[in-house]
């Protein structure tokens, strides 16, 4: 048997299969995909990618820290990774956006608050940043990609030509969890305003764009809240992490007789107080409850309230109060909760943004939940991302967020 062809630094041979999927779009190569070869590049090295037998598949920037070793930027061999390769992407990426999300007359012309830049599907992995206005926010994955951050933000400036652009580090590190948020740091331009009044349509929103843990808004939820308009008129709403009461708000616009919003924390209700203000709406028909979300559904129930439509929005994972909460370990006990409040008829409409909590995953803890509950769900509509969150083929891992809504009996 030949020998395989020596790899020079900054390349990377690949086990078959791996190249397998990087050929169909995936752009990632996990570091334990990689053996036990000693890696002597940096962080933010441009590697290329080879199959078994030398030949080229992909290049991508090298990460010497996290599980994900490598992200693709080009499948082009003659493309060269450099500032006008930056360039292009930012520049794909809005025209993108105005073809498709932000046309004249379009159902989102009115719009203010989107993602401009939307990582592995923008082909920029890595990389997310959001438009609040006239302020960029800007969420970096990876170290690998500190060497390059000044030609994309050079980049974002050239096409948006924002006021400020701030960005957030959300490094995480092979032993775990990255540790506690800091504020967004300010990159370019001047410091924003401790609030920023932005537009989804006909209703307002106020975000704080140096907020650590969320401006205030999730850009890739508005499919959701548009579903949840179209469904609220003469019902009694019940907003499950309600957090700064953005699909009350749409509830309450969609013309529902009643609005409750849950939340653990008391301060995100001020928010939402807020924003009912900025869109000329009574707090009247409106009511605001902090505690743990089981616990409150349980004493409703005990007190037989019923809601017509109730919404369930939970983090991925958190932990307040002594309290912790796990999509993947508390959803069908959620779901449950939330059954036993439903009144006949009623709506169940469910959220969740964990990538590793996939679709089926959500089905089947629906369907425990209703089990737990003694009710009947039917799963009558599901959405996921808008088209400013675009997801390369070949990447499910893509379509982390689902939506889905649920008739009960």
């Amino acid at each position: 048997m030949a020998p395989l062809p020596r790899v020079r630094r900054g390349v990377l041979r690949i086990p078959a299969e791996v190249a397998w999927r990087l050929r169909a779009g995936h752009p990632w190569v996990y570091r334990d995909t990689l053996g036990d070869r000693p890696l002597r590049e940096a962080p933010g090295d441009i590697v290329e990618l080879v199959d078994p037998e030398g030949g080229f598949i992909a290049r991508g920037y090298f990460d010497p820290e996290g599980a994900i070793a490598v992200r693709v930027l080009s499948r082009d061999p003659d493309e060269p990774i450099d500032a006008q390769a930056f360039q292009r992407r930012v520049l794909s990426a809005h025209r993108l956006r105005e073809q498709h999300l932000l046309a004249p007359g379009g159902p989102e012309a009115a719009l203010t608050a989107y993602r401009v830049l939307h990582g592995e599907g923008d082909f920029l992995p890595g990389l997310t940043v959001d438009r609040y206005g006239d302020y960029l926010v800007a969420h970096v994955y990876t170290a690998a990609l500190e060497p390059h951050l000044g030609a994309i933000y050079d980049a974002l400036e050239s096409v948006h030509a924002p006021r400020a652009i701030y960005a957030q580090r959300r490094y995480r590190p092979l032993g775990g969890e990255a540790g506690a948020r800091e504020p967004a740091e300010l990159v370019r331009g001047r410091a924003a305003p401790l609030e920023v009044q932005v537009q989804e349509g006909s209703l307002w929103f106020a975000v704080d764009v140096t907020a650590p843990l969320g401006t205030g808004l999730f850009p890739d939820l508005r499919l959701g809240r548009q579903v949840v308009r179209g469904l609220a008129a003469g019902r009694r709403v019940l907003n499950l992490f309600s957090y700064t009461g953005a699909l009350s708000l749409y509830a309450a616009a969609g013309g529902a007789q009643q609005v409750v919003s849950l939340d653990l924390q008391s301060r995100a209700h001020g928010r939402a107080r807020r924003n009912l203000q900025l869109n000329g709406m009574p707090e009247a028909g409106h009511e605001f409850i902090t505690g743990e979300a089981i616990s409150v559904l349980a004493r409703m129930a005990d007190r037989r309230r019923q809601f017509d439509l109730v919404v369930m929005d939970p983090p991925a994972f958190s932990h307040a109060r002594g309290q912790s909460f796990s999509v993947q370990k508390d959803y069908r006990e959620l779901v449950a909760a939330a059954l036993a409040v439903c009144a006949p008829g009623a709506l169940l409409c469910c959220a969740s943004n964990a990538a590793r909590f996939t679709r089926e995953d959500m089905e089947v803890a629906l369907g425990e939940g209703a089990g737990w509950a003694k009710r009947h769900v039917r799963i009558i509509g599901c959405t996921g991302l808008p088209v400013d969150f675009p997801v390369p083929a070949g990447f499910p891992e893509g379509h982390y967020l689902k939506f889905l809504t649920c008739a009960v009996i």
